[in-house]
Order: C-alpha cells, then structure tokens, then sequence
C-alpha cells in the first residue's frame, strides 16, 4: 500500500495485481477499471445519437452542392445560348432548322459535355416584355429585332441528385437569363 499526502487531505491509493491487470482502487472504492468502461458505453451512446445527425448533415451537404454545380452548369450554358442568340447567324443556321433549334441544341450540347443528361432539360426561348411575355420568341424573325428575350433551362432534381432518396421530388432546378436580340457580327 501506498501513501500520498496532498493539501487537501490524506490520499490512499490502493494497486492490485489482479489476472495481469491493474487496478486502482481509491478511498472511496471506486474501481478505475469499471469506471473506464462505464465512460465508454457513453461514448458509444453518443456516438449513437450524433452519427445519424453527422450523416444527413454530411449527405445534405454533398446534394446541396449537386445542386449549386447543375444551376451553375444551367447558368453557364444559357449565358452562351443567349450570347449566340443575339448573333447574326445568316450563313451559319442551315435553312433547314430554325435560329431557335440552333441555340437550344448548343445549350443541350453545353450541358452534356459538362455530364448532365441533355434530353432530361427543358429549355424555352420566350419574350421577356411587352405584350407577348411568356410567349414563343423567334430569334430568326426580324421584328423582334432589339426585342427582349428570355432563355430558360429547367432540370428535375432527380436529375442531378446523387443518392435514390427523393428528399426533393418534384423540385426543379431553373436557371434564366434575359437578353436583347440583335445582329451582332462576328469579325474575321
């Protein structure tokens, strides 16, 4: 048996050789070894009840930024959609297709280089003012020369989540932007 004196009062400490282990036991008569175990059943508790909470943490954030990188995506891919719109395309569009075909298939193009699933995509070209908001707007039409026109993309989220759990079905993920047609020439 060991001795040791402290401010407080006198210590007893106790040291056992019990199977290879050791155990210390103290004036109160608390077994440091049980004690050990008792703390960690609590951590496994704890740890019980926290995991799942780190975990949809976690997956929520890995799906909120498939979120932010498909409206990027979308973003990006109508920015360039419109640019092109607002270009002078005689010579360039094939009489059999319409200046409104060639955007929207350069924007599917975009946007399946980039990996998303292009037929999944909805994408409209409308008026952006006037008495015809909302309605089909012809780039090609020489009236509607200096006009304001929208370009939309929407995507379901299915599209673009990772996981098969459908926290957001029926959400879709949209991106727009507004620009003036016009005839601008590209320079050799």
């Amino acid at each position: 048996m060991r001795s040791y004196q402290r401010q407080s009062g006198r210590v007893e400490t106790t040291v056992n050789r019990i199977g290879g282990n050791r155990c210390a036991r103290g004036v109160h008569g608390l077994n440091a070894l049980s004690a050990h175990v008792s703390r960690r059943g609590a951590a496994m508790v704890e740890f019980a009840i926290i995991a799942p909470v780190f975990l949809v943490l976690l997956l929520g954030t890995i799906e909120s930024g498939n979120a932010l990188e498909a409206s990027n995506l979308l973003s990006s891919a109508i920015r360039e959609g419109g640019r092109l719109g607002c270009m002078d395309w005689d010579g360039v569009v094939s009489s059999s297709e319409s200046t409104n075909d060639k955007v929207i298939q350069d924007i599917r193009n975009f946007l399946s280089a980039a990996g998303m699933d292009a037929d999944a995509i909805e994408i409209t070209v409308t008026a952006a003012d006037g008495d015809n908001a909302g309605q089909n707007f012809e780039l090609s039409d020489p009236e509607n020369r200096l006009q304001l026109f929208r370009i939309t993309a929407t995507i379901p989220f299915e599209n673009v989540s990772t996981y098969p759990l459908h926290f957001m079905e029926g959400k879709d993920i949209s991106m727009s932007i507004v620009f003036r047609a016009g005839n601008a020439s590209l320079v050799n």
